[in-house]
Parts: C-alpha cells; structure tokens; sequence
C-alpha cells in the first residue's frame, strides 16, 4: 500500500512538473501562432511585451495570455492610438495548440479581457478607425475566413473603457469603468446568453451634455439564433443612475445594418423614479424623499440602423401633478407637470426631435411655466423655447440638496420667447435670433472667481428684442461703490449657451467708485472670497463691450478723482481708456493707454496729462510723481506735464518700479520752495550759504525726464537765483539714489571784500561782470545725501579771469604810449619805418617794463598771489569760517 501511494505521488508530480514545464518548451510556438492570426487578420500596427502559456490555471485547458497590446491605426490615423489592454488571456483545449497552419481553425473556448481602453473614431470625411480587418479575396465558401473559431462558453471585459468620436456629428460618448460578463454555448443554433454589464456613461452632443457620467447597469437573458442572427431579450432589466427600465423585442444582424424592433418602459410609476435618473452628485440619497404623482418612460425603437438610416424613435416622458420634498430640506417643490417626447419618423438623423410640451412646478407662491422644440438635433439645432414665471433664486437650496460656492438670493421674474439656431448663437448671426419678452430680477447677489467683493443688484430689467437685449435699468453696489447702467448687449444667449464673449454697449454712472471694492478683501465679505493673494486680477476673458463712464468720485488708493468722464473699452482681457479726464490736485488729470492682463503679468501702456496740479499735493500723494521727481514734492506751486510711460503691474494692479519707461516732459508755473523742510535742502544750503533757496526763481522752469531699468535721467536745465545762473544735470534711481550736478555761475559781488578790492583796483568795466562756476555734486540718497562742492574750475577761473584783465590793462596803457610816440615821429618827420619799429618795439618794452616794476609783482608771483587769494575767498564763501585748507576739495 506504502509503495502504491509512493508511485501515485511520485507520478503526480512528474505530471505537474510537465504540467509547469512544458509551457516553456511551446513559448515560441505561442507567440508565432499570436503573430500569425494578426498578420493574417488585422490591418494595424498591434504590439505586446509578452505571450504567457500555462497548463495549471485552467488545467486541462491550456490557458494562453497576451500582456500590454497596443494597437495603433495607419492612414487615415496613422499613429493614432485604436486601442491598449492590460492583457487579454484565451482558454483552449490543450490539443489545439499542437495545430499547424494548414490544418483547422484553432477553437477558443474562453476569453478574459482586463483594462482594455478603446478609441472609436469616425472623422469629417466618414472615415472609421476601427475597420481594420484585413479583406481575404481568395477566401472561399469552403475556406475558413479566420485561423480561430470561437465555441465560447463564457467571456469578460474587467476596468475598461470606451469612447466614440463622431466629428461629422460633433458627438462624444464615452463609457468608463466598464465591467461586463456573458456565459451561454454560442456552437449552438439555438441558446440563450446570460450577461450582466455596468459602467458610467456620458453623452455630449454638438457641446450640450446630456449624460455625465450617469451610471447605467443591464441584467440580460439574451436568446441567440445564430442560424438567423437574431438575438432576443427575453428577462432584461436595465437601470439608468438608480430608474429601472424593462426592455423587450429583438435585434436582427443584416448584411446593411441591424433591424432593431425593441420597447421599454418604467415598471414602476412613482416620481421618486424622476428623481432617480438625476445624477446622485446632484440628487444625493432619495431613498427618504416624499413624493407624489406619478412619473412615466415609454418607448419603442424599430427600424433599419445603417450608415444611412436610424430606427423610428417614439419616446416619451410625462408626470402629472407631483411633488417632492427633501427630509432636511424646509420647502417643496409642487405642481409638477413634464410632458415631452423624443420622436423621428423618417429614419433620417436629421429629422429627430425634442418636443418639451410643458415643463411646470411651482415653490411657495411662486409659479414657473415653460415649453420648448428642439430640431435637427444633430447638426445646426434650431430651438424655439417659452418661459413664463417666478423664481425666487433662494429657495433653490431649500427645496433642493444642491451645493453652491455662494448662496443665491435674488427674485427673477420673466416672460420671454426665443427662437435661433446654434450657429447663429455661435457666429452672432443676429438676424436669426428671435426674441420677445421681458425680464427683471430684483435683490440679486452676484459672486464669482472674476470679481472679489460680491455685488448686490438691487434691481434690473430687461427687455428681449429680436438679436439683442435692452438693458433698461441696472442698480448695484458693491463695498461702497455704486453702480447704474442702461445699455444693449447683443449676445446674451451666446454668452450663456456657448463659449461667445458677452457683447454690449453700456452707459454707467456712479457717484461714489472705489476700486479697493474690486480689488482687496472687504472683511464684511471675506468668506465670499474667491480669489488669493498670491493671484493676480484679472480682467474677465468674457466681456467684449464699451462702457461710457461717469462718476462723481473714483477712489484709488489714497486718490480721490472728481468728475471722472470717459470710454473704457475691455476686449480679449484688455481695458483700453480713451478720452479719460478728472479733476484732482486742483487741476485736470487726462488719460489714456490700456490695462492688459492677458498674460501672467498684467501689463500698461499709459499717457498722462496734468494741467494745473498743484505740486505739493500731487507729489505727496502720487507715489509714480515721488518716483520721477522726489525733490519735487518740496516745492509750492503749479504743475503742467506728460508722461508716457509703460511696464508691468503687481497683482494690487500697481505699477512696478522697476519694469517702467518712458519718458515725461513738465513744466512748472509761478513756482517756488515751499515752506518744508528735507536732509537734502539742509545740506545744500549748508554747502552754499551765500544762496536762500526759498528764493529760488522757479517760474516757466520746463525740463525733460526719460525712464528705464528704474533709473531716471533728467535732461540739462536752468534756474535763477537773482543774478546766479544754475545749470542742473543727472539722475536718480527709483530706489531714492541721487548723482546729480549743479553748476552755480557766481558773480563778483558775491565772492568777498578781498576780491572785490582787487577788481577795484583794476577799476575795468569787464571785471565788474566777472562769475566764476562752482559746482555741487549731489550723491547718496534721497532720505540720505551727500553733498560736496568742487572749487578747483572756480579757482582757476577766476585767477585766470583776473591776470588776463590785468594784463590786458597793462597793454591797453602801454599802446597808448606807443601811440603818442609815434604820433610825435610822424609829427617831426624824423625817422624811417626801420628805426620808427624798433623804437615801438622797445617802447612797449619799456612801458610793460615800467608797469611791472611800478607794482613789483613779476607774472608768476602775480598769478600766485591772486590764486592765494581767490582760495581764502571763495573757502569762506563756501565753508563759512573755514579755513581754506579745509573748503578746497
């Protein structure tokens, strides 16, 4: 007995040994049969990593699997990716794979699919993707058409994925998450296919979504007459989100198409089954919702579906006088009335339509009523649609379990009727939209991702002509700004039903604008806070229009613009000003330029004008006028100027000093140094104390300033101090950084008694006008300066100045001796011209000779002495009491 268990045991693992190995041993035979029915049968380039063989899993059939296909189209799409599978795995009796070619067709008895993602595609020109069998012309009656035949017995897709692209119709339906199995004998004329299916399924038509996402499940008993390729439901009941539908009929395999005879409806007729077919994102548990009235589904589908024709369709959806409320819910919704039918007749596509006969309900006392058609749904839908009722926009949360960003609140009233097609709505084909009617909503508060603070519009009526709608009256506020508007906007249902821009035409005024109310947190609506504070504004991508603004006060920061008139033009996230004026700074501000925001960083292109500013004002409070002139702000008086400057903006929509240029021209009107006082002003007058700045002439003073890289460079100009001429040059920094120079043209007076006797002493007319530069060199920064005067140029000039008039003095009196000399020669009649030179010649000598001896100052120790001097004179004027040592630099 021992020995008889041995050998049993001892077989069977031999057995499982060969079981494990002899996979090995048929790898390549595998892989070239894998290869083989591809190459025989597809038309596409099918790639996988692996071809696996296995005896045990699924013993005694063999069980054959194919890991990561990838199967890519060629023309028409080369490239494109048709469809990929985590793996798809065959089972087969054992003896089929020692088949060659030439022998029958190799049976599969079972096939597993996992994660399979399809790509279905038909484009413009009617092109499929997925017709890539390849067609045997040599294939006869007698000839299999294929190297496989199936006698299935069961199958499965797991995890997988679906989606059709239809570009001629512009529809999407996608499947996900797809789990699907079948068992039945499919080698019998007559049986019957068990399946259950589920997936989530969503459906876009020509941009209108009418499934997203809904899940959707199918139990069906499906009789297979594959002598007659019929296949029937027998016991099928199908579920759409949590809506039962029971299905009956057949579907028949013709060489053109299939024949599809099938009806369904709901088995039950409770309208907790409406609410069912909404989303459960949306509807949330209805399994406590009270409800009442009935809800029905019925329909049938029956005709030829080819690539030419569709089956007739009779759907129809109808509920009469129901009800239902939510348990945590306060109100109900009441008086609900559908009636509306999906039909086509004809079999063509084009002729399907949507007919939505009355679609009521009602909320406390308030009543909405509305109809609709919608035809040629498939291509250019044309819709003619009726509303006429009352909704207060609050009650929508209390009625329903809906999750909004921001409570609505509000009461809209309408009574309108619209007839278009989409492409009227999508080209602004406004001859073809048709409106009449009217619309008001009252005590709305707006919030969204594009503004900051919510705005309140506390009344606004419309009225609907045909292409465009009227804005009659339109009252807001938002923080403390508000807002009144008439106007005309022409697109309003392409904005709304489309991705179009809104466009219109606006009037808008407003007595008090603030732009903080659109641009920081008011903290009695911070939690309405949409927007970051790392985000920049930006200026809505959807509004295509021109806005003719007036407002008493426009704040900005800490500016307040009186009599703000103008045209604000937004495009394509651009505000572009024209024809901007204000009040401000007791003089007239005009703009113009634009705001775009289209990329990352906002970006301006901005000229200014001011005319009549006063100086103090506008350089203290104006933080771009501190930046190009900061020493201005000191001075008291009137400003006129223009400035073109362009750059970049911070997300507060200020502009940043770094990426500006430009360039300004101003000029200054009756003015002068004001009263206050600064470190730089104290340190030039300390430097110069021969000099009241406070009398500075700055009257018709005009200068040019351009801009770049944060730096300001100031174009040369003059001012007057009395009789003392300064020429001003240089630049500063955005960053308060100084390196400017001021040359003062000093004259005589000015320089001391020291000098002043010694221009005495040469008692000429031209020493009299004598000015010598000093020049004052301005550095460090605005809140920190440094200022240092160079006396070097003043010193030699003014030494130079003073032994050039002393010498030509000097000359002036030798010639005039010279002259009565030879008015003596020529007198007497003495002398040839020979002697009469030499005689001048030492004349002259003799009286330079004399004068230089007369003052015993030889030139050198004259031009010595006069620098001397110059130095002790000009260190005092310069340095006070210092010595000249110490004011020489």
């Amino acid at each position: 007995m021992k020995k008889a268990i041995k050998i049993i045991g001892i077989t069977l693992l031999i057995i499982i040994a060969l079981l494990i190995a002899i996979p090995f041993a048929f790898q390549g035979q595998i892989k070239d049969i894998v290869k083989r029915f591809i190459n025989e049968n597809v038309n596409a380039k099918v790639e996988f990593s692996d071809v696996s063989l296995s005896f045990i899993s699924s013993f005694p059939q063999a069980h054959v699997s194919v890991s990561d296909l990838v199967i890519s189209n060629f023309e028409p799409f080369k490239d494109e990716t048709l469809a990929t599978a985590k793996s798809i795995a065959f089972t087969m009796p054992i003896k089929e794979l020692f088949k060659t070619a030439s022998e029958d067709p190799i049976t599969v008895n079972s096939i597993d699919v996992d994660a399979i993602l399809l790509t279905l595609k038909t484009n413009k020109f009617g092109d499929v993707n997925y017709d890539i069998a390849k067609a045997d012309e040599n294939v006869s009656a007698e000839t299999p058409s294929s190297s496989f035949s199936f006698n299935l017995e069961d199958y499965s897709v797991n995890n997988s994925a679906l989606t059709y692209l239809d570009e001629a119709s512009n529809m999407i339906i996608h499947v996900s998450e797809i789990n699907h199995t079948g068992n039945g004998i499919f080698s019998a004329e007559a049986s019957e296919l068990n399946t259950k299916s589920e997936a989530n399924l969503s459906i876009t038509l020509d941009s209108t979504t009418y499934l997203s996402n809904n899940p959707v499940k199918l139990d069906a008993l499906i009789g297979l007459d594959l002598n007659n390729s019929i296949y029937t439901f027998k016991e099928n009941k199908g579920f759409i989100n949590d809506l039962p539908l029971e299905f009956q009929g057949f579907v028949k395999q013709l060489e053109n198409g299939q024949e599809i005879d099938i009806t369904f409806k709901n088995p039950e007729s409770d309208f907790k089954n409406f609410l069912a077919v909404i989303p459960k994102t949306y509807s949330k548990n209805i399994d406590d919702v009270q409800t009442t009235g009935d809800f029905k589904i019925n329909g049938s589908i029956k005709g030829l579906n080819s690539d030419e024709t569709i089956p007739n369709l009779d759907i129809n959806i109808t509920s009469n006088n129901a009800s239902f409320k939510y348990p945590d819910l306060p109100k109900r919704v009441s008086n609900i009335s559908i009636n509306t039918s999906i039909k086509n007749t004809t079999g063509n596509v084009d002729d399907t339509f949507v007919a939505i006969k009355k679609l009521n309900f009602k909320i406390d006392n308030d009543v909405f009523k509305s109809s609709a058609t919608l035809k040629n749904i498939t291509k250019n839908m044309l819709v003619n649609a009726n509303i006429d009722g009352v909704l207060n926009l609050a009650n929508i949360t209390k009625v329903y379990p809906i999750e909004l960003d921001n409570a609505l609140s509000g009461i809209l009233k309408g009574k309108i009727n619209t007839s278009f097609d989409m492409k009227a709505i999508e080209t602004n084909a406004y001859q073809r939209i048709k409106n009449n009617g009217s619309a008001s909503i009252t005590d709305f508060v707006f919030s969204s991702e594009d503004i900051v603070n919510p705005i309140h519009i506390s009344q606004a009526d419309m009225t609907f002509n045909p292409g465009t709608v009227s804005l009659n009256h339109f009252k807001a506020k938002t923080g403390d700004s508000d807002l009144n508007a008439t106007g005309t906007i022409k697109n309003l249902l392409g904005f709304l039903l489309s991705d179009n821009t809104l466009q219109g035409n606006f009037n808008v005024n407003s007595n008090v604008f603030k732009v903080s109310d659109f641009m920081k947190e008011d903290e009695a609506s911070a939690e309405n806070k949409t927007t970051t504070d790392t985000e920049s504004l930006k200026i809505p991508a959807f509004l295509d229009c021109t806005i003719n603004a007036d407002a008493k006060t426009v704040v900005y920061d800490n500016l307040n613009l009186k009599d703000v008139k103008g045209t604000l033009l937004i495009k394509d996230q651009q505000a572009t000003l024209k024809n901007m004026t204000s009040s401000i700074f007791d003089g007239a501000l005009s703009i113009a330029g634009d705001v775009s925001t289209k990329s990352e960083t906002p970006t301006f292109n901005l000229n200014l004008g001011a005319d009549g500013f006063d100086i103090s004002q506008s350089f203290n409070n104006m933080e771009l006028l501190q930046n190009l002139a900061p020493i201005a702000k000191l001075l008291a008086g009137k400003l006129n100027t223009n400035i073109s400057l362009s750059g970049k903006l911070d997300s507060e929509f200020s502009p940043k000093l770094s990426s500006m240029s430009g360039n300004a021209f101003a000029e200054l009107l009756a003015t002068r140094i004001g009263a206050s006082q600064s470190e730089l002003m104290t340190k030039l007058e300390g430097a110069l104390n021969f000099i009241d700045f406070k009398k500075l002439d700055l009257k018709d003073l005009k200068t040019k300033l351009e801009f770049a890289n944060g730096q300001v460079s100031v174009k040369p100009f003059q001012i007057k101090y009395d009789d003392i001429v300064i020429n001003v040059s240089g630049s500063h920094g955005f960053d308060k950084t100084l390196n400017y120079s001021a040359i003062f043209n000093v004259p005589a007076k000015y320089l001391g008694s020291e000098i002043n006797q010694l221009i005495g002493r040469i008692n000429t007319e031209e020493a009299k006008n004598i000015a010598i530069p000093v020049t004052a060199n301005i550095g460090g920064s605005y809140t920190n300066p440094t200022v240092k005067t160079d006396l070097t140029s003043g010193i030699s000039s003014l030494t130079n100045q003073l032994i050039e008039i002393e010498k030509q003095k000097l000359l002036n009196q030798g010639k005039d001796k010279v002259k009565d000399l030879i008015g003596d020669v020529i007198g007497g009649n003495k002398t040839k011209t020979d002697s009469l030179k030499k005689e001048q010649n030492n004349t002259v000598k003799d009286v330079l000779g004399g004068i230089i001896n007369k003052n015993k100052t030889p030139s050198d120790s004259t031009k010595t002495n006069t620098n001397d001097a110059v130095k002790n004179v000009l260190g005092g004027l310069l340095g006070k009491k210092k010595k000249a040592t110490d004011t020489v630099n």
